[in-house]
């Protein structure tokens, strides 16, 4: 709740309202790479399970074991490096271009600072109030790259994406969520049920999570995860019976 500024001793000075939330950092690289990850992991380690599961007879839970392991090890580590080097060259190329308009500022700095007024203008400010903001922004020129890299293209220089970040995230979440559906056949199960229920709690259980950072549902958001999942391990079990049986 923001409070009412109060007149200061003697009529003075009111006092600074205080600002009544904070919002998590959305550009840190982590939110998107740890929810995919963990998406990815469950659905592909599900699938993968019961497609082994669908081409193999009688006792498999030796191989089920082996295949969702190694598509545990598999996926973690390539979801880890496609990440790395994604975030990386998006990072590099937005830092070059950050670049670039250092270089414009420092030897055009009238154009640019007439440029960021321009702007200014287009959103509704005063012209007369729109100059005397730019001139006051281009008199530090690190403020001036920064204002220009987030009108301009809608970066912030000092709040890239950070590689490792989103790697690990990445990693460790799509590690977690491949675990589930194989954890009951190393726990000894030798059907595909327990990894079936636990792995469509999982899905609606993730879907829903993630609706608390968006405008979804909870329940919108774990129905559509568990029902695309669920169809992915379908259709995988349905391509490994066939193929099982062709190669028996």
């Amino acid at each position: 709740m923001t409070n009412l500024p109060d007149a200061g001793p003697g009529g003075g000075q009111a006092a600074e309202p205080e600002i009544g939330h904070e919002h998590p950092d959305v550009t840190g690289g982590w939110l998107r790479p740890a929810v995919f990850g963990a998406m990815d992991g469950l659905v592909s380690n599900f699938a993968l399970i019961a497609g082994v599961v669908g081409g193999t007879h009688g006792d498999h839970s030796s191989t089920v074991v082996l295949a969702g392991l190694a598509g545990l090890a598999a996926g973690a580590f390539s979801m880890a490096a496609g990440e790395y080097t994604s975030v990386a060259s998006q990072a590099e190329y937005t830092q070059a271009e950050i670049e670039v308009e250092r270089r414009e500022i420092a030897a055009n700095p009238k154009a640019e600072q007439a440029e960021l007024a321009r702007m200014y203008v287009e959103r509704g400010f005063d012209r007369a109030l729109a100059e005397a903001v730019s001139e006051q922004i281009h008199a530090d020129p690190d403020l001036a790259v920064a204002v220009h890299s987030r009108e301009e293209f809608g970066v912030d220089p000092e709040h890239l994406p950070k590689p490792l970040l989103a790697a690990v995230s990445s990693f460790v979440s799509f590690a977690v969520g491949a675990a589930l559906p194989v954890l009951p056949y190393i726990l000894g199960a030798s059907t595909l049920l327990p990894a079936l229920v636990i792995s469509l709690v999982a899905l609606f259980g993730c879907g829903a999570l993630v609706t608390r950072v968006t405008t979804r549902s909870w329940w919108f958001g774990g129905l559509r995860q568990t029902v695309l999942g669920g169809a992915a391990a379908g259709i995988t079990y349905l391509i490994g019976d066939v193929v099982g049986a062709s190669l028996g």
